[in-house]
């Protein structure tokens, strides 16, 4: 089955949540209220649904390949390509001194979200380019950003990030790439660099990597890393693309899904070395590095979202077309559609309650980013800071965790048939699972949210979004809806739950350490699924009010009914989640090693 945009679902948080036209007010982003919103959405709606959809299946029928050093991407790939970069889709958030359009976050999280949604494959070469863009307008010389900016924001060239080494996963104070000064002021970089998305391609003119290695003699660890550009081709004087550079595609990997995404291991160097060139200061690399990291964590959590989109979207058309056993309430007299039986309508509301919570979480965390950026008030931007960067792990590994179980249960809607591959509903679940991996694991997520979110400051931060919640309590206490009333019970017992998780991890991250950790995972879990439950409970209001004024009654009804699921059978985990990690840890660290 085709995908469909949510266009309806995203403009409503656009509007009600993330509050759109309040983000118009910030300088710099007038002309980026509700009517412009609404109109870039349907926009990209139209190439996501017309373009990259129909291309999702074929790129895993037939990904990409490689030969004598040149990768050759899925048929269509191109080609779709070349129309992303004219359309302007790459350009979309970044600022129109680039030649971008310089559109809030708030706006171009939903595009992404489509883009993902049509073909996660695709969407991967966009999205590491963004990630590339953000490092070199954050730490990048004047120089560097007239080279290569407006030739990254137009999709002309796309970029890479290049952390990972065979002896180097997530320990990147392993990293052994080096770099040697040269006396021209460039560098000489060699070394091999592992499971580099989009490493190598045809789609774009030029490749723009971004390469953590160390200079000669710079200090052992993570403070010893420097940031350098190294592009495929050298760049002449004129802008144009020149020779090409000592850096090149020795392997691509065979993977258990995104199958059309070149996952290439690049060797640099092998003869005579490849020029690169520094990024910022030596030995802050890890530091720039982060801010492509930071912009890729929140991209994979909207991945995360778009890919449960998708696989609920072919398992609620299954459901209707699937015609096995009577209902149990004899409502047929024979077998009808799957549809009518109440499993299946559970697993189908849990598909669609986590995937709209953790869409309302993430757009929420989008316009506390274009605040952080952009709002001239700096006590605002600091909140909106700490709000945004609280989120980022939340976004990227509560939603993440969550795809993999919407699609399993895409799977399980299908029966035996989505086991088989022809239906595709297979397909969602494989790609599905590299998202908890890379970008950091949810264990990453999870030491983040603990460490430098949670005990650094002593819990203030979440302490703060906690209170923000007991106002939307406090509101759904004003209200007489049998779902209203249901929200607010586990809103409440949810917030309970969570401040006494906040109050052990920074009382104990130092003291108890293991204690803690054991529980990091489960803390990550508990914290996405109450600020998601949040967001939904906002949006049960908005909805219950549109609803009495007259407006959209099918879309509002069907929003409060969601909200009242993630309540009763999501939000309600919540207390016994806090359990397992206040009073669980010896069951995870008790056991001796030696009998694992």
């Amino acid at each position: 089955m085709s995908y469909i945009a949510p266009v309806k679902d995203m403009l409503f948080n656009i509007k009600h949540l993330a509050d759109i036209d309040q983000v118009a007010q910030i300088p710099g982003f007038e002309d980026a209220g509700y009517d412009t919103a609404q109109a870039v959405l349907e926009e990209s709606a139209k190439f996501n649904e017309g373009v990259l959809s129909p291309l999702n299946w074929e790129g895993d029928k037939n990904p990409s390949s490689l030969k004598d050093g040149v990768v050759t991407t899925t048929p269509g790939f191109k080609d779709a390509f070349k129309q992303f970069a004219e359309g302007g889709w790459q350009g979309l958030q970044h600022p129109t001194d680039f030649g971008g359009q310089g559109l809030p976050k708030t706006i171009g999280a939903a595009c992404i979200e489509m883009c993902n949604s049509a073909n996660m494959s695709f969407a991967l070469c966009p999205l590491l380019t963004d990630g590339a863009i953000e490092a070199l307008l954050t730490a990048g010389s004047d120089e560097l950003k007239a080279i290569y900016l407006e030739k990254l924001v137009s999709g002309q060239w796309t970029g890479t990030m290049n952390l990972t080494e065979p002896q180097a996963g997530s320990d990147l104070a392993a990293v052994r790439s080096r770099a040697e000064p040269q006396p021209d002021g460039t560098y000489k970089v060699f070394g091999t660099k592992i499971y580099i998305t989009y490493g190598e391609h045809d789609m774009a003119e030029n490749i723009v990597h971004l390469v953590l290695a160390r200079v000669s003699g710079a200090p052992e660890g993570v403070k010893g890393i420097s940031l350098f550009v190294v592009p495929k081709f050298l760049v002449n004087a004129d802008g144009s693309v020149g020779a090409r550079n000592d850096v090149h595609c020795v392997s691509i990997e065979h993977k258990m899904g995104i199958k059309a995404s070149p996952t290439a291991v690049l060797q640099y160097g092998d003869h005579g070395g490849a020029i690169g060139y520094l990024v910022g200061q030596e030995n802050r690399g890890l530091e720039y590095m982060f801010i492509m990291m930071n912009a890729a964590r929140y991209a994979v959590g909207v991945q995360g979202v778009a890919i449960a989109e998708r696989a609920y979207q072919k398992a609620a058309a299954f459901s209707r077309d699937r015609v096995q056993g009577r209902p149990v309430d004899g409502s047929l007299p024979g077998a009808g559609p799957i549809l009518h039986h109440p499993d299946v309508r559970r697993m189908l509301m849990t598909m669609r309650a986590y995937t709209e919570g953790c869409r309302a979480m993430a757009i929420t965390a989008a316009a506390a980013y274009d605040a952080a950026h952009a709002h001239p008030d700096a006590e605002v931007r600091k909140q909106n800071q700490a709000f945004y960067e609280f989120l980022v792990p939340l976004v990227k590994g509560y939603s993440t965790e969550m795809s993999l179980a919407v699609t399993s249960l895409g799977v399980q809607v299908h029966g035996g048939m989505g086991f088989i591959e022809e239906t595709g509903a297979a397909q969602y679940y494989r790609d599905a699972k590299i998202l908890t991996i890379y970008e950091g694991t949810t264990a990453i997520q999870a030491n983040d949210l603990v460490g430098r979110k949670t005990a650094r400051d002593g819990g203030a931060t979440a302490k703060g979004i906690a209170a923000q919640m007991a106002q939307t309590e406090a509101e759904l206490a004003k209200r007489s809806s049998v779902a209203a009333r249901a929200m607010h019970k586990r809103l409440k017992a949810a917030r309970e739950a969570f401040l006494d998780v906040v109050d052990f991890v920074a009382g104990n991250t130092k003291a108890s350490p293991n204690a803690v950790f054991a529980g990091s995972v489960p803390y990550l879990m508990l914290a996405g699924n109450v600020i998601s439950g949040w967001q939904m409970a906002r949006a049960l209001m908005v909805a219950e009010d549109e609803l009495a004024a007259g407006n959209d009654a099918a879309f509002m009804q069907a929003k409060i009914t969601t909200a009242r699921f993630y309540a009763d059978h999501i939000l309600s985990q919540v207390p016994g989640v806090r359990d397992s990690i206040v009073e669980g840890a010896d069951g995870v660290t008790d056991m001796a090693l030696e009998a694992f």
